[in-house]
């Protein structure tokens, strides 16, 4: 009768002595998924043992990595690392982590597990960094979507290296600690130091990189094409000899572009975080990209072994240069067809899908053959000029809206004069932003941004077009070479045009404008 009683007593010893030597403790962290945070909880078990440290999870080679650089980080931080048996899962356990970032919850939560910071003080705080052996943490990519993430989640305080916090704390509703290493973030989980609010972050003056539209020469059919593209987002491609100054337009195009809203600020400023551009600053302008022809297909439009931002992606919200058009590659073009329509790109790698914003405006450039020389000069036959052009397929210039061609300006355009007011980029600028409030104004009752996004109805809205317009558009639609995708960019280009004038409704003029610069070259008949 007894020796039930025995037993019972010998086992609760033997739990009494396990739990004396076994801890667990988690803390949550986030890991970077495209351009948006995915929440992982770093959990951590010490339990008596051959000493041994193993990370389980998914971890990549870098997080795997991470034993050494928390090894040292403790001991040069005057900090105890247990040597016992050691074992941390990254949970979900089915989503690949890749990346330095997961260090610092490594840290936390073994300081946790082996009751060196109270295990309770983590729940309301998430964590992310990297550590040097010094016990310094470093900076990581991706802080704005790292603050996200955890607003979404609803953590209360997040805590990243100093040199992220201004970057983090541009998102409101969650409290941004900025901490230097990891002895301070011991202190801090102990409650010996307050939690130290980061300093707001710095943004950027508007100065449009000093580039002004008015020093351009000449090309009045070009820059007025650019301030039509400006205003409705539309897609341009720029055809003409070298040096007739087709660059030197299409680096002038985010001066006379209206700044961006706080909303798109954080937006453009989330992708170049992500991809350890931002700097620690709020975008004050669009961003401008122009990449080399020799770029890859995955360079340009995104992707990878871990997917990656590709250029569109960086471009978001502002302008893709592409110089030299039809020397990219013809994969790397036909990749930019489904995102010039859709306004992202989505991923595929490793049975997982991305989705990577690219509301993106295109500015293409590129000689009318392929010698480049203007009229006479020129020595290609019909034969080259016609294989030059196909390097253009038809469906990718059928997203394309103006197609403007350029020649030499003339010699009395180049010498000195007095420069016109109206055709500096701060007039243009304003004359673009009146435009779009008065479009917005129109559109507020649909989704669409632009004239050129592609959801809804053609113009976004009731369409009002003049009597005379009417006709010309029946007239229009009798065209083989006028596609149903182009009849529809047709009346946005017009409707563009419209705003520009401060025009109710569509008037002939403007449909006859927006059908020259859509119908007026031969690229397109010849692609």
């Amino acid at each position: 009768m007894l020796e039930p009683s025995r037993n019972a007593r010998s086992a609760r010893v033997r739990r009494s002595r396990v739990a004396s030597w076994t801890m667990l403790a988690s803390v949550a962290t986030f890991a970077i998924e495209g351009v948006d945070s995915v929440e992982v909880t770093v959990e951590v078990d010490v339990r008596r043992g051959l000493p041994a440290f193993t990370v389980v999870g998914l971890p990549d080679a870098a997080v795997r990595e991470a034993r050494e650089r928390v090894r040292a980080a403790l001991l040069n931080s005057q900090l105890d690392f247990p040597l016992k048996r050691l074992t941390a899962n990254l949970a979900p356990a089915d989503l690949r982590k890749s990346g330095p970032s997961f260090d610092l919850a490594l840290a936390v939560a073994l300081l946790a597990a082996s009751s060196q910071v109270p295990a309770t003080s983590l729940g309301s705080y998430a964590v992310c960094g990297e550590l040097s052996l010094s016990g310094a943490l470093r900076p990581v990519p991706g802080a704005i979507a790292l603050a996200l993430g955890a607003r979404s989640a609803g953590f209360e305080r997040l805590i990243v290296p100093v040199e992220n916090a201004p970057e983090a704390a541009l998102v409101e509703g969650i409290e941004v600690c900025g901490v230097p290493s990891l002895a301070l973030m011991a202190d801090l989980l102990r409650g010996r130091l307050p939690p130290a609010r980061p300093p707001p972050a710095p943004v950027l003056r508007r100065d449009g990189g000093g580039l002004d539209l008015g020093d351009v020469r000449g090309q009045a059919d070009a820059r007025r094409a650019l301030e039509i593209a400006a205003t409705g987002g539309h897609h341009l491609l720029m055809v003409g000899p070298p040096g007739v100054g087709k660059t030197m337009l299409a680096r002038r195009l985010p001066g006379i572009l209206p700044p961006p809203t706080i909303e798109e600020a954080l937006e453009i400023t989330r992708v170049h975080s992500v991809a350890g551009l931002a700097g620690g600053r709020l975008a004050a302008e669009r961003p401008f990209r122009a990449p080399h022809h020799t770029i890859s297909p995955s360079g340009l439009v995104g992707g990878g072994p871990g997917p990656r931002p590709g250029e569109i992606t960086l471009a978001h919200r502002g302008v893709l240069f592409l110089d030299e058009l039809a020397e990219f590659s013809r994969s790397a073009l036909e990749a930019l067809r489904e995102p010039l329509e859709a306004g992202s790109v989505d991923i595929t790698r490793r049975q997982r899908t991305l989705a990577f914003p690219a509301a993106f405006m295109l500015v293409g450039a590129c000689n009318d053959c392929p010698c480049g020389r203007p009229g006479d000069d020129c020595v290609c036959s019909a034969t080259d000029r016609a294989r030059y052009r196909r390097k253009l397929s038809g469906p990718l210039l059928d997203r394309i809206d103006l197609v403007c061609a350029l020649g030499p300006a003339p010699g009395g355009a180049m010498g000195p004069r007095p420069r016109d007011p109206s055709s500096e980029s701060a007039a243009v600028r304003e004359r673009v932003a009146a435009a779009q409030t008065r479009a917005r104004e129109r559109l507020e009752a649909s989704a669409r941004l632009s004239d050129a996004a592609t959801s809804g109805g053609p113009t976004g809205g009731p369409l009002r077009l003049e009597r005379d317009a009417r006709v010309r558009l029946g007239q229009c639609r009798r065209d083989p070479s006028l596609s149903a995708r182009g009849h529809d960019r047709v009346l946005r280009l017009a409707r563009t045009i419209a705003d520009l004038a401060g025009s109710e409704s569509i008037r002939a003029a403007h449909l006859d404008e927006a059908l020259a610069y859509r119908m007026g070259a031969a690229w397109r008949a010849a692609a």
